[in-house]
């Protein structure tokens, strides 16, 4: 996963749906954005703020964990019965219009919590202790969204995941995934990840084998149309991050919260 905007993109806090949400360029009540001649928000003062909204308690092995009473468990407390409430709904009613209805999954920081990498990074990305990081294949779940996943396919709605993950970490993904209760449709039909080496046709337009050039929005929309064309009707699709939604070919889209860094 390719994280270009960390803690330079970590700006100010805002609450919408009952969801936290953060990016750039958005102040807080006595703060201002990077582009006003006043100075911005602290970055000492926004890691308390995350830290706080997280609930972050260093646990018995030395890892970063959320808490299960935090605000970010809140939130997605929230999103979670919002979700199964609408999927049960769009399922029946797909399979009423004989639809295939199926829903998408992100991976990073909305099935898997990368919060340990970012406090021992200082919210600072490098693909080599990412790399590291992601093959030891033992990060927590995002609370809820194992169940969230579960719940999907109880209701006869189809499962994909698709990720910014690089196709040489499929072996860490599933197994991390595995490890975490997720074990639904794991196969390479199922998950797409990203094969700079070896692009799909679907993805022609802006990746080949000799240049990937895709933008993040590019790449999911892209697989999220690939997978209707298979037949399926997109009714949901979750992410952390704005350009995991954006683009088009699903019916709803639910933002998770993730204040730690930011991808275009």
């Amino acid at each position: 996963m390719h994280k270009p905007l960390r803690i330079a993109a970590i700006a100010a806090t805002c609450a919408v749906a009952g969801a936290a949400l953060y990016g750039t360029g958005v102040a807080t009540a006595g703060q201002s954005t990077a582009n006003s001649t006043h100075e911005p928000y602290n970055i000492g003062l926004l890691v308390k703020d995350i830290d706080t909204y997280y609930g972050t308690t260093l646990d018995s092995n030395g890892v970063y964990q959320a808490s299960t009473d935090s605000p970010y468990a809140k939130d997605l407390a929230r999103i979670d019965s919002d979700a199964k409430k609408y999927i049960d709904k769009a399922a029946r009613k797909a399979h009423h219009r004989g639809e295939n209805p199926a829903v998408v999954f992100d991976i990073d920081d909305t099935l898997l919590l990368s919060l340990d990498y970012e406090k021992k990074t200082n919210y600072t990305y490098n693909s080599a202790s990412w790399a590291a990081y992601v093959a030891q294949a033992d990060r927590p779940a995002v609370f809820g969204t194992p169940e969230l996943v579960e719940y999907a396919e109880s209701k006869g709605v189809e499962v994909f995941y698709n990720s910014g993950l690089k196709e040489s970490q499929r072996a860490s993904a599933v197994e991390n995934l595995k490890k975490v209760g997720v074990d639904i449709n794991l196969d390479a039909d199922h998950m797409f990840l990203k094969d700079a080496a070896n692009p799909p046709a679907y993805l022609s337009d802006c990746a080949t084998a000799a240049a990937w050039n895709c933008t993040t929005v590019q790449y999911k929309s892209g697989t999220r149309q690939h997978i209707e064309s298979l037949g399926y009707e997109i009714v949901a699709n979750f992410g952390d991050q704005y350009s995991d939604l954006e683009g088009g070919y699903a019916d709803k889209t639910y933002k998770l919260p993730n204040p730690t860094y930011f991808v275009s």
